[in-house]
C-alpha cells in the first residue's frame, strides 16, 4: 500500500460519518464563518449550490458564462423549476448572492466550486466546459483557497485534468498551497422530500486536508456529509447511483415489450412484485430516459473503461442502447394503435403531451419527447406539444399548444410522454380520440391504450 493509500484509509477511519452539521448560521445570517464562494455554472446544479450557501451567509458570487442567464438572475427571474422567484429575491436583497459573468469578480475566493455541464460531443466525454472553468479558476487561485469540482465526470477528472490545469495556471501546487476536492451532485429537480439540504454528501479530497476543508465548507450546508477516502471513488460512486438507475429502467423497458408481445399485463406484474417487502426495488417503464444524467453519465464510465481497459462496460451499454430503442418502440405502439383505428401514421396529428423529461420540471436535455417527435415527423405525421413546465426552447419543427379539449379534440392520437401535474387527465379522457399512455396514469379504456 503506498503512503497516500495509507493516508486515505486512515482519513477515512478518522471521519466515517461527519453526520450533522452544527454551529450553521440561520439564513441570511453573517457569521465569522463566512466565506467568500464563487460557484462556476448557475445551471440547475450550480444556482441551486449558491442560493444555499447565500441562505447560510457566505457570500456568493455566482459565475455564468451565458449573459441571458446572469440578466434573468439579476432580475430575480429563475429558469430552473423549482427554485422560487422568492428564494433568488432574498439571496439578492441579503447582498450574499450576486451573479456575474465577469471573470474579474471570482478574485478573492475561499472556495470555488466548478459546477458545469459535462456533455457528449459525438458520443464521447466533452470536458471542454469544466477545463475552461479550472483554467479561470487557476488565474484567481490563492494560498490556502479550496477549488471542488461538482460536475459529473469519469474516475480520475480530480487529479488527471483539473488538478493539472489548477497548478498549471496558478503556479501553485495543490495539496501544499491550495486544497482540491470533489463532490458529486446530487440535486433531484423537482423532488420536495430529498433536497439539497436534506441529501447526504459525498466529499472527498486529493489528500486528507483537502478532504477536511471541504467537510467543513459543505457541513455548513447540508445536513450530513459522507466523507469518501479519494476523489476516484467519490467520482465512481456518481456514476454507479446513476448506472444503476439506467440498468434497472432498461431492465423494465425490456420486459414491458416483450409483456406485451406475450399478451401480459406488465403493470400489473409490476405491483404485484412491489408486495415483496425485500430484494425488490420498483421502476417502472416509460418512452426512454432523459436529462442531464441517465442518458450521459453510464456513457463516461463506459468511455473510460474502454480507454483504460480496453474492454466494455456491458451492462452500460445495453442499457443505452435498450433506453435508446425505446422513442422508436413507442413510435411503432402509436402507428399500430392508429391502424387498428383506420388511420395511417402519415398525415395524422399527433400530439404530444409533455416535452419535459421527467414529470413536473422543465427541463428538456436529452428528453425521449423530442427524439419522438422527429421520429414521428419523419413518418409523415403532423406534431404539436404541450407543457405547462417547459423552460427549453424546442426545436422550430415543434410547435406549442394548449392541452384545451379543442387541440385534444383534433388529434388522431395523443401520447402522454410526461405526466406533469398540471395535466387534466380526466379531460384527455373525455376528449381525446385515441391515447397512448406511456406513464400508465389514466384508467384503461377503449381509447387509452397503455405501454
Amino acid at each position: 500500500m503506498s503512503i497516500r493509500e495509507v493516508e486515505r484509509a486512515d482519513h477515512a477511519r478518522a471521519l466515517p460519518d461527519v453526520g450533522p452539521a452544527r454551529g450553521r448560521p440561520a439564513a441570511g445570517q453573517r457569521s465569522s464563518g463566512t466565506m467568500r464562494v464563487a460557484v462556476l455554472g448557475q445551471g440547475y446544479v450550480g444556482l441551486h449550490l449558491a442560493l444555499r450557501a447565500a441562505a447560510c451567509g457566505h457570500d456568493v458570487v455566482g459565475f455564468d458564462v451565458d449573459p441571458e442567464r446572469v440578466a434573468r438572475l439579476a432580475n430575480a427571474d429563475p429558469f430552473v423549476t423549482d427554485v422560487p422567484a422568492e428564494g433568488l429575491e432574498r439571496a439578492l436583497a441579503s447582498g450574499c448572492y450576486r451573479p456575474t459573468q465577469s471573470p474579474a469578480d471570482l478574485s478573492r475566493f475561499d472556495v470555488a466550486v466548478i459546477a458545469v455541464p459535462t456533455p457528449l460531443a459525438e458520443g464521447r466525454p466533452d470536458l471542454s466546459a469544466v477545463e475552461a472553468a479550472a483554467r479561470l479558476v487557476a488565474r484567481h487561485l490563492r494560498r490556502g483557497a479550496l477549488v471542488v469540482l461538482e460536475s459529473t465526470s469519469y474516475p480520475g477528472t480530480t487529479e488527471e485534468v483539473v488538478l493539472p490545469l489548477l497548478e498549471e495556471g496558478s503556479g501553485l501546487v495543490a495539496g501544499t498551497d491550495f486544497r482540491l476536492a470533489y463532490s458529486p451532485e446530487r440535486i433531484d429537480p423537482g423532488n420536495t422530500t430529498w433536497t439539497f439540504r436534506s441529501t447526504p454528501k459525498l466529499v472527498s479530497g486529493i489528500d486528507p486536508g483537502s478532504l477536511r476543508a471541504a467537510c467543513a465548507f459543505y457541513g455548513t450546508l447540508v445536513d450530513r456529509v459522507v466523507p469518501v477516502s479519494g476523489t476516484a471513488e467519490a467520482e465512481l460512486a456518481k456514476l454507479l447511483e446513476n448506472t444503476f438507475r439506467h440498468v434497472n429502467i432498461a431492465l423494465v423497458n425490456e420486459m414491458a415489450m416483450l409483456a406485451a408481445d406475450l399478451g401480459i399485463d406488465i403493470w400489473e406484474a409490476i405491483d404485484a412484485a412491489s408486495t415483496k417487502p425485500f430484494g425488490f426495488m420498483r421502476f417502472e417503464p416509460g418512452p426512454g430516459v432523459g436529462g442531464h444524467c441517465l442518458p450521459i453519465d453510464p456513457v463516461y464510465l463506459a468511455w473510460r473503461v474502454r480507454c483504460r481497459l480496453g474492454r466494455p462496460f456491458r451492462f452500460a451499454e445495453l442499457a443505452g442502447d435498450v433506453n435508446a430503442g425505446m422513442a422508436g418502440y413507442v413510435a411503432g405502439r402509436l402507428a399500430r394503435g392508429l391502424e387498428r383505428r383506420g388511420r395511417a401514421l402519415q398525415g395524422s396529428r399527433v400530439l404530444l403531451l409533455g416535452v419535459a423529461y421527467k414529470p413536473n420540471v422543465g427541463d428538456a436535455r436529452e428528453s425521449p419527447a423530442l427524439a419522438l417527435a422527429e421520429l414521428l415527423e419523419r413518418a409523415g405525421a403532423d406534431v404539436v406539444a404541450a407543457d405547462p413546465c417547459l423552460t427549453e426552447t424546442l426545436p422550430a419543427s415543434l410547435r406549442l399548444v394548449e392541452a384545451s379539449p379543442a387541440e385534444l379534440a383534433a388529434a388522431d392520437a395523443v401520447l402522454l410522454v410526461t405526466d406533469h401535474a398540471a395535466f387534466d387527465l380526466a379531460q384527455v379522457a373525455r376528449c381525446a380520440r385515441y391515447v397512448l399512455d406511456t406513464r400508465h396514469r389514466m384508467p384503461a379504456s377503449p381509447c387509452v391504450e397503455h405501454l
